[in-house]
This record gives structure tokens, C-alpha cells and sequence, in this order.
């Protein structure tokens, strides 16, 4: 590890591993060296096309320790198609999928002894950023590329573990624009920065659900979840939102364990109703499954159900955890061990 700080008490994401995999893209064509090496600063030129035009983006995946020490991606494979799915909607040449996946893994094995145990992981963190030195070229993509796999032992995204988040409900600024929801770049998340920001001085808030004319779409970081006994609710995918691989992870879950699974259109009233009895969750790559004990709208507070983490949230995150963290059976096939 690049130092000794502890995954489990320092922020999520600020230790890096000593390993990283590097390709450098050109005229369409991605060069590998074909094995991992060492983590070093970056140099840019002061004209790169990412700097200026946000020609850049990125993925996250997690590896996790197995019971018998190996480590296991969780779900590599749509974690590849996502990252190519960002890139192409960015307009720079997208790399193919064994290149990308092989990279991943190359990374892992070099930093496997990284990986902390449950609830830590291994964080994957795939990057593409446009190279071509030309500040003239607002309107056209980069044409040359670099692309890297960074890897973070990682512990809880929220600090305190499993507790209720109190969410902030912003029904006039929408997330992002709507062309970029789908996208895994900065651009799409520093337009959640400043709303966040002003809910977290003004309402003590850990999040922002996004509900653009009351219509509910996700957190600045999360997919949103409504739950209760035999029922899962979410809302249904377009492009103004992220396509959570843990957000499918979960409903495939849900359905398995015989919860009735709809994908809808969601609404400030009925998320105001359900936590009457009901519960409300947040899901995410880094959050996992993250209980949602107040939601906060136009000032007012409200709990949801009695506040604290419900058996429902709790259920379906043991379901996950276990599936990833290698004590239960994989039945879909989402565990590579490397």
C-alpha cells in the first residue's frame, strides 16, 4: 500500500494502492505494456483537451476478500460495459472489452494484498481522459487518450458505518443535464456539488434526492429505494439518471428472495406517504445499501418509519454483501476471482 493509513478510518478513496495499469490510446488503437506498474504522478500538458472540454471519465467496481483469501470482482463484466457505454457517449474511442478487462484484473492481482475484509474492499476505479494537446477543439473529441486502472482500499462511503442518512429532497435544480446522467464523469457530478453542499450546512443532510418537479430520480451519488415487506420500488431508467449495476444487482436480488420488483415513476407525495411503515434506501457501488432514516422536504422533516435501519433494507443488504464477500452461493454468475 502507498502508506500505512487504515481503510476502515480514513475517508473513502483517499488511499491508493502501489500498482496501476496504464494504456495509451491513438488514431483508435490502445497500447498495453501488458502488466501492472508502479503508481506515479501524471504529466500533462497545460493543453490537454480533458483539462479544458471535459473529455474524461471513469467507472467503480469493487473487489472483495473470499473466505479462503482469494479476491473476487463483483460484477466486472457490466462494470466493462458501462465504461465503454461513458466513453462512447463522450466521443473518444472506446477500447474493447478484453482490454479493459484484463487491465482490471492485472491491476487487482498486483494490489490484491490490499484488500482489506468485510465490510472493506478493494476499489476499482478505471479512468479514460482525452490527451490531445488543442485548446481550439471545443467541438470535437479528443483524438488521442490515456487510460488507467487506480485501485483504494476502501471501508464505508458514509462515515459511521450503517446508520440512517437524513436525505434533502430538491425539487427545483435538477441533477444533471439530461444528455450526461448516464455518464460516469465529473461533469455530471460536480452539478449535485453545490446543492449538496448547501444541504449539508443548512439541514445537516448527508445526501440530495433529486425530484426535478417532484419527480424522484437518484441522489447526487445513489439510486433511490422504496421498500416494505413483499414490495421493492424504484424508478425507472432513462438517460437523466445513473444505471447502477448495484441497483440491478439489487432487484435480481429482490425478485430472487420474492419481492414484487416494479421500476416506475416516483413521486414526492409517495415517498412522503411510504414512510408510513414503510422503509427507503440508497444503493451504489461505494454506498452499497445505505438505510435512509429522515427525509427532509421544503424544510420539513419527516421519518421514515421509525427512523432507524428496517429489517427490509438490512435483509437485502446482507443478501448483497454475501454474495460479493464469497459466504453465499453466486447463482448468477458475478463473482471473478483473480
Amino acid at each position: 500500500m502507498a502508506n500505512d493509513r487504515d481503510p476502515f478510518t480514513s475517508p473513502f478513496g483517499t488511499i491508493f494502492s502501489d500498482k496501476i495499469t496504464t494504456a495509451v490510446g491513438a488514431d483508435g488503437t490502445y497500447t498495453y505494456s501488458g502488466s501492472a506498474e508502479p503508481l506515479a504522478d501524471l504529466s500533462l500538458h497545460p493543453g490537454t483537451h480533458a483539462l479544458h472540454y471535459g473529455s474524461t471519465c471513469f467507472e467503480g467496481l469493487k473487489a472483495h476478500r473470499q473466505p479462503d483469501g482469494s479476491v473476487a470482482i463483483f460484477r466486472l463484466d457490466d462494470h466493462v460495459a458501462r465504461f465503454q457505454q461513458s466513453i462512447g457517449l463522450l466521443y473518444l474511442d472506446v477500447p474493447e472489452a478484453d482490454l479493459i478487462r484484463q487491465m482490471i484484473i492485472d491491476a487487482v492481482v498486483a494490489n490484491a494484498d490490499d484488500t482489506p475484509v468485510n465490510p472493506g474492499a478493494l476499489y476499482i476505479r478505471p479512468t479514460m481522459i482525452g490527451t490531445e494537446q488543442n485548446i481550439g477543439a471545443a467541438a470535437t473529441p479528443s483524438k488521442s487518450t490515456l487510460m488507467y486502472m487506480l485501485n483504494s482500499p476502501v471501508g464505508d462511503y458514509f462515515a459511521g458505518g450503517i446508520r440512517p442518512l437524513t436525505l434533502a429532497v430538491e425539487q427545483s435544480i435538477p441533477r444533471t443535464t439530461p444528455q450526461f446522467g448516464m455518464i460516469k464523469s465529473g461533469a455530471n457530478y460536480v452539478m449535485a456539488l453545490g446543492v449538496t453542499l448547501d444541504a449539508k450546512r443548512d439541514h445537516v443532510a448527508d445526501q440530495v434526492l433529486f425530484a426535478t418537479a417532484g419527480d424522484i430520480t437518484e441522489t447526487g451519488a445513489s439510486n433511490f429505494f422504496l421498500v416494505r415487506d413483499g414490495e421493492i420500488v424504484t424508478r425507472n431508467l432513462d438517460t437523466s439518471f445513473l444505471h447502477g449495476v448495484t441497483r440491478a444487482s439489487i432487484l435480481t436480488m429482490a425478485g430472487d428472495l420474492g419481492y414484487e420488483v416494479s421500476e416506475r415513476s416516483l413521486t414526492v407525495d409517495e415517498l412522503l406517504a411510504w414512510g408510513d411503515g414503510g422503509e427507503v434506501f440508497l444503493s451504489g457501488t461505494a454506498a452499497v445499501v445505505a438505510p435512509v432514516g429522515t427525509v427532509i422536504v421544503d424544510g420539513q422533516k419527516t421519518t421514515i418509519g421509525d427512523g432507524q435501519p428496517g429489517p427490509n433494507t438490512l435483509k437485502l443488504r446482507e443478501a448483497l454483501t454475501s454474495v460479493q464477500d464469497g459466504t453465499a452461493d453466486d447463482p448468477h454468475g458475478w463473482r471473478t476471482v483473480v
